[in-house]
């Protein structure tokens, strides 16, 4: 297996960041996993769909461990997570499956100018009204679905919309962080699930793949980022949160570029 060494270092960047962030780290992953993908050979037509789906195979053990640490210093909103889960299950499948029927290039693009987005949401820190609050248990559910579906197309763990749209709702940056951990990973279990139905019977796949998932980048990425994750998680609650939105604006912002560059 060619530039096998590349996939420890990959999960170790990726384990640090889903702590830090609670992004799950599927935003760095997937340009990642292209690179290496592209370097082994990797049918060109399955390429980014092997890419989404070992990444957020991956973002499952990265999040767990991401979880634990966060919730461990208070920093998780179980009640959130609670009314989130239903609808992340439904979204995270059907967006997983859907994922599996579109071509890869618009897929790339699509997932390019989202990460663009999101940085610039970031960076700029729009802020909401002081008044707005949490929506109860229907509105808790349709959020969850939304960025679930997206999420899953973007194997971007879902932070990336989760934790915009509990700042939106008033929620402090830092506890924001620790409950989409939460949230990413039951949404990472079920698309997971989505990805290896949808891969079944394609043909062509590399050897030791499970669907559209790439065992042996799975299990080395996930390894590292295990050991990682507590790390970057210690870290978040001693930075400033501005300096918090800062490195996830400019984050995307550099992987976007990245994603581009490696497509085109």
């Amino acid at each position: 297996m060619a530039w096998w060494w590349a996939y420890p270092a990959v999960g170790a960047l990726v384990g640090f960041l889903a702590g830090l962030l609670g992004i799950g780290g599927g935003a760095v992953m997937v340009p990642m996993l292209l690179f290496v993908f592209a370097a082994n050979g990797f049918p060109a037509e399955h390429m980014m769909h092997l890419a989404l789906a070992t990444a957020m195979a991956t973002i499952v053990f990265a999040s767990l461990s991401s979880v634990r640490a966060h919730a461990t210093r208070g920093g998780v909103d179980w009640r959130v997570v609670q009314g989130m889960f239903p609808g992340i299950v439904i979204g995270s499948l059907a967006g997983a499956l859907l994922a599996g029927l579109l071509p890869s290039r618009p897929l790339a693009l699509f997932f390019t100018v989202f990460l663009f987005y999101a940085a610039s949401s970031m960076l700029f820190e729009v802020k909401p009204k002081a008044t707005r609050t949490l929506p109860g248990h229907a509105g808790l559910f349709a959020a969850g679905g939304v960025i679930s579906v997206l999420s899953s197309l973007l194997a971007v763990g879902g932070a990336f919309l989760t934790i915009p749209f509990l700042t939106w709702c008033n929620v402090p940056l830092k506890r924001a962080i620790g409950t989409s951990a939460a949230a990413g990973f039951a949404l990472s279990v079920a698309a997971s699930a989505g990805y290896v139905a949808g891969g079944l019977r394609a043909e062509g796949l590399p050897a030791w793949s499970l669907g559209y998932v790439y065992l042996p980048a799975l299990a080395l990425v996930a390894s590292a980022s295990m050991l990682t994750a507590p790390l970057g998680a210690r870290l978040t609650h001693r930075l400033p949160v501005r300096q918090l939105r800062m490195v996830i604006g400019l984050l995307l912002y550099a992987v976007a570029a990245r994603m581009l560059a490696v497509l085109w």
